[in-house]
Order: C-alpha cells, then structure tokens, then sequence
C-alpha cells in the first residue's frame, strides 16, 4: 500500500480507490465474504499524510475485514445497510479536487455514484495510470509465482500417464483439475484440452469430443496457488508418434518459444518479444495461422499486464512476469501451443516452469 501511494503521487494522483477482486487482495489481502452489490472500497490517499489506509464495509463484515492480513495497517470502518450511504462516507475520505486511481474491476455504478457525491473528483483507471504496479513483483511474489509454475509441471508430468484415447475432453480436463489441486493448487482458473481439430481453436476449453488415437491434444491450464498464479501449456500426440507435419509444426513453435525467451532483456519492448515468435512461425509459412497474442502477464490473476503483443510498446523491466505461449492452429486439423512463464531479470530471461519441452509425443 505505501509503495501503491507513492506511484500515485509520482503519476500526479491523490490516491488509488480500489473495490473487491484482485487488486484489493494484492494490496491489503482482503476478500469481502460476500459481495451482494454492497459497497466495500479501500481508499489510500496521501493527503493528509498521518491518515491510514480506509477501507470500507458492511457493518455485518467488519469483524471479518478486521482479520485480512494487512488489516493492522488499515482503519476499517463499517456502514449499516439502509441506515447510511456509503458513497457519502467514502466522499469524505477524498479531496474535493483529487484525481484517483480506481481499480479496473470497479462497477460503473458504484463510480457513478461516487463522481455524484464528490463532484469536483476526478478518476482514471489504475492499469492505464500505474502500469507498472502490479507487473513488476519482488523477490517474494517470483518465489510464489516459480512455486506455483513447479506445481503446475507437476500437474503436466502426472497427465502424461492418464488414458485419453477413448475418452471425452472433459474427462481428462476433470483429471487435470484434480491433479492441479493434488498439487497444491487452491483455486482451477482454466483447463484446456482441445484434442484433434478443436486443438485448432485457440480458445477451446474441455468439450465433449472423444479423443481418438492419431489425435494431437492440445494441454493449456492454469491455477491459484498461495495466491500466485501458474499455467503450464503443452501438446501431446495420442497413440501412434506424430507425423512428419505434425513433428515440424511442433518443432517450428518450440523454436518460436526459444526465439521470444532469447528476446526478453531489460528495456525491450513488450512488443518486440511477440515479433521474435512471430518472426519463426512466418518464416516457416504459417505465419496466418498464429492468431492470438504471444503472451500475457502473470501474478495474482492468470491474465494482466503487460501483454506481449504488436503495439505494446511498455518496456520489460527485471521482476515483471508473463507467459510466452505460440500457437500454430490449421482449422480442422489440429493445433500447437507451447506456453511457460518467464520473468525478466537484470540479464534477461528466466524459465519459471521446469517441464520437458521437446515433443514427448506418445500418450495412452
């Protein structure tokens, strides 16, 4: 919370109001027990200096605010239901003037209604003023983050050995999201298994095809572990080893991977790391079938920035952490996708994940 204050103040803001998800969670690691449409918001502001960080709640969920684990830095300060209005309470923590920060996740209703309230304020959203905030972790968030990728491995190396001729997508996505937990995970945020032609959609989860021998199987998931996220992505060829297309579309995104990782540096622009996958897979003629983002920020929510994308031109900075995940998708085919989280260092790229990355190729 000090250090989120302090990048206000240099982006020329009063302070940050943040409501329920996961900005909320990152700074002071509170979860509201029930959100219901009732007004909770944490509100920092540096103005004047000896207040505390606010946060603001239904009086039946202050006891349980008051046990958040950086609840000894906050004053809480609870309104009854029907008896007060929340936005006139939160008005009187903000000056008449100040420009905020809000968190991305902030319903348009409750931002009305505060702008009604305190109508000399100003807001604008917290990704687009404070980029950096999140995407830059310490040393303690890339210790869970690298934790939780070794979990994740787990996961994988332990999906090599299930059966997945003859059955549907959904069973074998049900036995990753057990392994997942198995492996420590509290929460599943996603699981793909795109066997066969659905491989060739890049946003296909588990469906209810049933995985043929000759299949290849795209493998792409990801959960929560001690508040960190993971995500592994992987392709595996059922039966019989792959054909010589299949092993060269592998191959051309493997070195897609390989080229993104060598670009990540200090100073490089996120947009540059994309370019280097990009660069492979159409020098290899595919380059219309890779269709998404090369990859995406990783920390306490699966997907945040920075974005590794055309047009992203925020520059790496040591302790911002992402995937790095090419696809190549022939429609009504099958697909490819290889994806691990990387964090950038002051010397460049650090593999989290730990799994094999060559085509294993043979699954029962």
């Amino acid at each position: 919370m000090t250090r989120a204050v302090r990048a206000a103040e240099d982006a020329g803001l009063t302070g940050l109001i943040v409501t329920p998800g996961p900005m909320m969670v990152w700074l002071c690691g509170y979860t509201p027990a029930s959100v219901r449409g009732l007004v909770t918001a944490l509100v920092i502001t540096s103005e004047p200096a000896e207040r505390r960080p606010q946060l603001l709640v239904p009086a039946h969920e202050k006891a349980v605010a008051e046990q958040a684990p950086g609840a000894g830095a906050l004053e809480v300060t609870a309104w009854a239901v029907g008896a007060a209005d929340p936005y006139a309470l939160l008005a009187d923590w903000l000056a008449p003037d100040g420009r905020y920060a809000v968190s991305d996740m902030t319903w348009a209703r409750d931002l009305l209604a505060l702008q009604r309230a305190a109508p000399g304020t100003s807001y604008i959203a917290v990704t687009e003023a404070l980029p950096m905030l999140r995407a830059v972790k310490d040393a303690h968030e890339v210790a869970r983050l690298e934790a939780a990728a070794v979990a994740s491995d787990a996961t994988y190396e332990a999906a090599l050995g299930l059966r997945f001729a003859g059955r549907r997508e959904r069973e074998v996505g049900a036995d990753i999201t057990r392994l997942l937990t198995g492996n420590g995970h509290e929460a599943v945020a996603f699981v793909v298994v795109g066997s066969g032609p659905n491989g060739a959609d890049p946003q296909h989860e588990a469906g209810e095809r049933v995985i043929e021998d000759g299949d290849m199987v795209v493998l792409d998931f990801a959960g929560l572990k001690d508040g960190y996220c993971s995500y592994t992505g992987r392709t595996v060829r059922v039966g019989a080893p792959p054909s010589a297309e299949e092993r060269k579309v592998y191959e051309v995104v493997r070195e897609a991977q390989r080229a993104a990782f060598e670009a990540v540096r200090p100073g490089a622009a996120c947009q540059e790391i994309d370019r280097a996958a990009r660069r492979v897979i159409k020098a290899a003629g595919y380059g219309e079938y890779f269709t998404h983002r090369t990859g995406r920020g990783i920390g306490s929510v699966p997907h945040e920035p920075p974005y590794l994308v055309e047009g992203e031109q925020l520059p790496l900075v040591p302790g911002m952490c992402f995937s790095i995940e090419p696809g190549i998708y022939l429609p009504g085919r099958f697909g490819v996708r290889i994806g691990d989280v990387v964090t950038c260092t002051d010397t460049g790229g650090r593999w989290l994940n730990r799994s094999e990355r060559e085509m294993l190729g043979v699954v029962s």
